[in-house]
């Protein structure tokens, strides 16, 4: 469908990558409530764990929590919006909420990088300098780090989605699954060389301001493991692995959408490309909560305490009680 109009008077966008899943429609509404269910459930309960108890009011176990609120955030934008699409037979978005759904899903994988890249820092500073980690990274400093790190992604998109929304756009149509603001930008019958600079300046932005912390960060970790101890790099290993799987999983996401958004991809399967685009927005939630919560002894030390707490409480017999 073509229409002669600007973005500010478009009603709606047809989203056209959803397949037609006929008598599975239940079965994929209830595995995706399930999915967003869990990520709900696993995020919420370590964030309620670090915010309630005082010994992990740590600059490693706040950043987690910042952490931990973004996947909850990034889900928020994405889940209950597929869950109706799942439903209905007809995928089309406002044009209103589609630019809210795209400010909020850039806005969450750039904090979510950003958090990564300042998590990255921090390990650098509790390993290379262990005797003065409490100086350096102070819990008065960790507060200052995260409302940078929000407000950072936020005015960033803020300027994209002005940008965007002024296009004058000749058609519709998103092949996608939720609303992309590249494809969007696609749909342009007018001038788009300013959206197209600031476009590449906010990648670079996006890309290269975490990516210098982290290169940094780990360059000076293997320094230090190289030339130190083994008891010094098993610390290392010990503390830098749910970091750097978490990182790589999230690249590995990020780039696979990001290829897939402006390259031809009609020769992969539809299924695959489902799986692709909604990659990073899925695993990264339930991956992040799996990976900190087995890893992080003080963790799972506070996770084994509320379940024998339940198990012993459950199995109190009040006779018996004095």
């Amino acid at each position: 469908m073509m229409l002669n109009s600007t973005s500010s008077t478009l009603s709606y966008f047809i989203l056209g990558a959803y397949l037609n899943i006929g008598n599975l429609r239940s079965f994929y509404f209830m595995i995706t409530a399930m999915l967003y269910l869990v990520i709900i459930v696993m995020n919420m309960s370590l964030i309620v764990i670090i915010c309630m108890n005082r010994s992990l009011h740590e600059p490693m176990y706040l950043f987690l929590c910042s952490l931990f609120v973004n996947e909850l955030y990034g889900s928020t934008g994405l889940f209950p919006f597929l869950l109706v699409q799942i439903l209905s037979d007809i995928h089309t978005v406002s044009a209103s909420f589609c630019f809210l759904q795209i400010f909020c899903i850039y806005t969450y994988a750039n904090t979510e990088f950003c958090n990564l890249a300042i998590m990255s820092y921090d390990r650098y500073l509790a390993i290379c300098f262990p005797l003065q980690y409490n100086t350096r990274m102070t819990c008065n400093h960790v507060p200052i780090f995260i409302i940078l790190i929000w407000l950072y992604s936020f005015v960033k998109f803020l300027i994209t989605l002005s940008l965007n929304i002024n296009l004058l756009l000749c058609g519709n149509i998103i092949n996608s699954l939720y609303c992309h603001n590249y494809l969007v930008v696609k749909l342009a019958c007018s001038d788009t060389k300013v959206n197209n600079i600031y476009g590449l300046f906010g990648v670079v932005l996006s890309i290269l301001v975490p990516l210098l912390p982290i290169i940094y960060s780990y360059m000076k970790i293997l320094n230090v493991c190289f030339s130190g101890s083994k008891q010094m790099r098993q610390k290392a290993v010990r503390t830098c692995t749910p970091h750097l799987v978490s990182l790589l999983n999230f690249s590995f996401g990020c780039s696979f959408e990001i290829l897939q958004s402006r390259f031809d991809m009609s020769s992969v399967p539809s299924v695959l490309k489902i799986i692709l685009s909604l990659y990073f927005l899925i695993i990264q939630p339930l991956l992040n909560p799996i990976m900190y919560g087995l890893q992080m002894s003080k963790i799972r030390k506070m996770y084994q305490h509320l379940f024998c707490y339940k198990m012993l409480s459950g199995q109190t017999d009040p006779v018996q009680v004095q």
